[in-house]
């Protein structure tokens, strides 16, 4: 199904969340792993700043994506990257404060959307995200960014690499730039398929 994306708010708290109204998509990874163009290829717009410089996100941004008569029927949130050391301690010791409350018990939260780079092994900070999502009971797939960047050899030993790694069935290889996976991937946020719970 083809939505409007429309921009609702940056949150730099619990308290600047919106309505709990209809399913929430999360969508999280390392700030360098190209979330804000997965996103524009998603929702066919320029929803979300694309940056040269990773970890420009620090608030949680809330898109929200409109059906024919112009009704949300999700929201597609941008969490700030995580893992980019240029960002100062004190931004990154305040993330916790308003990304884990969203992360454990926002209500409307249906799937979240962990972000891997499909050319470089598996990070700590990735293990333990999905470790940490796995523990709090949410539902999540984890998708392989730039998966144009590798050649098909390249792309079945990565992707088995990181399945090892991350200790997870299934990753979804997607690319922003060739399109590869979008379609997929608009079936999971559809109709919630994952891993977690």
């Amino acid at each position: 199904m083809r939505y409007t994306t429309q921009f609702l708010l940056s949150a730099l708290s619990a308290a600047q969340f919106p309505a709990p109204t209809v399913p929430e998509i999360a969508f999280l990874g390392r700030s360098n792993v190209g979330k804000s163009s997965l996103l524009n290829a998603l929702v066919g717009d320029k929803a979300a700043k694309v940056s040269s410089t990773p970890g420009r996100t620090r608030a949680i941004n809330f898109f929200a994506l409109l059906d024919e008569r112009q009704r949300p029927k999700k929201i597609l949130a941008d969490l700030p990257g995580y893992g980019y050391a240029k960002i100062s301690k004190s931004i990154s010791a305040e993330w916790p404060s308003f990304i884990e409350p969203y992360l454990e018990k926002r209500e409307t939260l249906s799937l979240c959307i962990c972000l891997v780079d499909s050319n470089i092994p598996a990070q700590p900070g990735d293990k333990q995200l999905i470790d940490w999502l796995g523990h709090a009971g949410r539902a999540f797939a984890v998708v392989a960014t730039k998966i144009d960047r590798l050649s098909g050899n390249e792309r079945v030993r990565n992707l088995k690499a990181l399945k090892e790694g991350l200790e997870v069935d299934e990753i979804l290889p997607i690319s922003a730039k060739t399109r590869v996976g979008i379609n997929e991937l608009w079936s999971q946020i559809e109709s919630g398929d994952s891993e977690g719970a």
